[in-house]
């Protein structure tokens, strides 16, 4: 099995260690660095209907295959977390975008969510989805935390904050807040209500956050 190291501040690496054969694949365009051992070839994913279903979504059509023996650094583009999540024949449903690397025998799929879902919170109508058995590593924006949820507990999560949460979960939409709110206080929006049991992991920052940030910077330049 694959030996993973993750360190770093605000924008952190993954250093993953591949033995003779060992592999991963990662999306494109994260790889920092590798040893010169070690092969990298590009591969589609789920077959042709898992790649076109990535590239309908935003997704990168084509991942990437290293094949060691050596070692590969990897890293996100945004300041925040790398998450490691082990799955044992289980899947989670992620965030699109936030996919960083997998275990060969994970499996990588798009899953068409709940219309009310995607239309309402205005975060696409698909999720990534993972499952087998193997790691599964998410990069999620500023930090991120993971609650467990018991039978039948709640947690209402703003869409934008939400990076992952366990397939079989019961989900849907709930509108928190007033009219003044949703004007005034930026708070009044539609939340993805999650119920247990089962693990969710949350964000606290998100893209438009981000970009919001820097473009009142680059406003007053």
């Amino acid at each position: 099995m694959p030996q993973y190291h993750i360190f770093g501040g605000d924008i952190q690496f993954l250093k993953v260690i591949l033995a003779e054969g060992e592999s991963i694949y990662a999306d494109a365009g994260h790889m920092v660095a590798k040893k010169g051992s070690v092969q990298m070839k590009t591969k589609m994913q789920g077959g042709l209907l898992g790649a076109l279903k990535r590239e309908l979504t935003g997704e990168t059509f084509f991942v990437t295959e290293f094949i060691g023996p050596g070692d590969v650094y990897l890293s996100s583009v945004f300041p925040g977390k790398i998450v490691q999540i082990p799955l044992q024949g289980n899947g989670i449903l992620a965030k699109a975008h936030s996919f960083l690397a997998a275990e060969s025998n994970v499996k990588y799929d798009i899953k068409l969510t709940k219309i009310s879902v995607g239309w309402l919170a205005k975060e696409g109508m698909f999720l990534a989805k993972f499952r087998g058995e193997g790691n599964v590593f998410l990069h999620g924006h500023g930090d991120v935390v993971m609650r467990e949820l018991k039978d039948g507990e709640e947690l209402q999560v703003e869409a934008s904050h939400l990076l992952a949460f366990e397939e079989g979960m019961d989900y849907g939409v709930k509108f928190v807040g007033g009219i003044k709110s949703l004007l005034f206080a930026h708070e009044g929006l539609f939340f993805i209500n999650i119920r247990g049991p089962g693990r969710v992991w949350i964000q606290s920052l998100t893209t438009e956050q981000l970009v919001a940030l820097l473009m009142k910077y680059i406003s007053t330049a």
